[in-house]
């Protein structure tokens, strides 16, 4: 292990412990702040195993990540404000992250040998699901759409691959997508305890 390997193991415990507390978040604008936050340490962790293994094998993953932070902070901005103007950007910004993520995922489809193509497709209809529903009101849809995001994720980093010749483990891509899965586990813990009238007002949060 070189320094750049240590270093991106370090930035994906920040962005654990980020992704965690994202889902423990109701106000849409600090939410996206946060997993915008994460996801710029996320795009780090692959710059730096990147720099540590060879940066042709991370480059998908950068720009995957990447998009992640950029998308999230724009919405970010978007759910800050509530005008009119708000509004129309945030359906347009959605319209067109959709759009990115419909033809990422048909080529990633496409690109990958044809045994594994129905995980890649998995992937790709979860991924595009998770963008519509972090932008979709309320605190329901977001949370189911990402434990069915990251269980998909959890189907490429894991010993499945194992049946394909891959015997590569991905622990830190492991052990990010399960955090999201845990901490809605202990969100909806936290939630049915509270009193029905509080849980009333979570439905509240209207989309732009």
């Amino acid at each position: 292990m070189n320094m750049w390997f240590i270093i991106a193991q370090a930035m994906g415990v920040v962005t654990i412990c980020l992704e965690f507390v994202s889902y423990q978040i109701k106000d849409k604008a600090k939410y996206f702040l946060t997993t915008g936050i994460a996801s710029i340490f996320w795009t780090l962790m692959f710059v730096s195993i990147g720099l540590a293994t060879g940066m042709s094998t991370q480059l998908s993953l950068i720009v995957a990540a990447s998009f992640s932070a950029i998308r999230n902070i724009i919405f970010f901005g978007i759910f800050s404000k509530d005008t009119e103007k708000s509004k129309k950007i945030g359906r347009t910004v959605l319209y067109v992250m959709l759009s990115i993520a419909v033809v990422a995922g048909v080529f990633a489809v496409l690109s990958a040998p044809p045994e594994v193509r129905w995980l890649h497709t998995l992937g790709a209809i979860t991924a595009v699901s998770f963008v519509l529903c972090q932008y979709l009101p309320g605190v329901h849809f977001v949370r189911v759409g990402v434990v069915v995001y990251a269980s998909a994720v959890l189907l490429t980093q894991t010993p499945l691959n194992i049946l394909y010749g891959d015997f590569r483990w991905n622990i830190m891509g492991i052990l990010i997508e399960s955090a999201k899965i845990v901490s809605v586990i202990v969100f909806y813990v936290r939630y049915i305890k509270q009193p029905k009238e509080t849980r009333k007002t979570d439905v509240r949060f209207a989309k732009p």
